[in-house]
């Protein structure tokens, strides 16, 4: 499929799953907007994309400004918006140190709740003006599911990711705007980028088919068959090897 005159925004796409969309819609012709904060790999991911199709905006996804900025660099139009951006706080809600911090809550809760809603009301504002529709895709987890200790707060998080995903379809439904939520299960991406090669090893072997953890391209090559079909609305997908995380 060639997406060639589409303008996307893909946010946290300075690196992992948001870095592979990002690469992947510009291979096929669109042109990108690489939404992330000042000090991530941004600027280079998008000097890298071919043919000058990508753009970098610093964007802090809970900031208002800052997202009004970086959809205003999409240009004329926006056919597709895809939220990658998030973060991960370990904590018991009751541990040894005491009771789960609030603020680390409240950020969890900002940045991958508020900042993903944050992306799709406003892009949705310009794709629903330039009358053509567009495709909204935010990213969840399989722990909105199966949380795991000390995942209480991004399990939270990414649970409301999935519980906004069907009305917020059936909203923009006049518009012509589909909204989709992909929920990777365990992916070799930055999270995990510090970890030993044999506890990703171990990790990986724990997924029961492919045996290993999911490339990012994986996650991208999802993200564009979302967008090829237009049967695809207001869905929850699973891309986890068949995985269901133990406590």
């Amino acid at each position: 499929m060639s997406l060639k005159g589409l303008s996307c925004i893909v946010t946290g796409a300075g690196s992992g799953l948001g870095k592979a969309t990002a690469e992947r819609l510009a291979r096929h012709g669109a042109r990108v907007v690489i939404a992330d904060l000042p000090s991530s790999q941004g600027s280079e991911v998008a000097a890298s994309l071919p043919d000058g199709l990508g753009k970098f905006a610093a964007c802090d996804v809970s900031n208002d400004e800052q997202v009004h900025n970086a959809i205003a660099m999409t240009g004329d139009r926006l056919d597709i918006a895809v939220n990658c951006a998030g973060v991960a706080f370990a904590a018991k809600t009751l541990g040894r140190k005491g009771p789960h911090p609030l603020d680390k809550f409240k950020t969890t809760m900002d940045i991958n709740v508020s900042g993903t809603f944050n992306i799709a009301r406003l892009a949705a504002e310009k794709m629903a003006a330039g009358k053509k529709g567009g495709v909204i895709i935010n990213t969840a987890s399989i722990a909105a599911y199966e949380g795991q200790v000390g995942q209480v707060a991004y399990a939270a998080s990414k649970a409301a990711i999935v519980g906004m995903t069907l009305p917020m379809a059936r909203e923009l439904a006049g518009d012509k705007i589909r909204v989709c939520t992909i929920a990777p299960g365990l992916f070799d991406t930055a999270l995990l980028a510090n970890l030993p090669q044999k506890v990703k090893d171990d990790l990986g072997s724990t997924v029961p088919c492919p045996s290993r953890l999911g490339n990012p391209e994986e996650f991208a090559q999802l993200v564009l068959a979302i967008v090829e079909n237009p049967m695809l609305n207001g869905e929850v997908i699973r891309l986890d090897g068949a995985l269901r995380m133990q406590p």
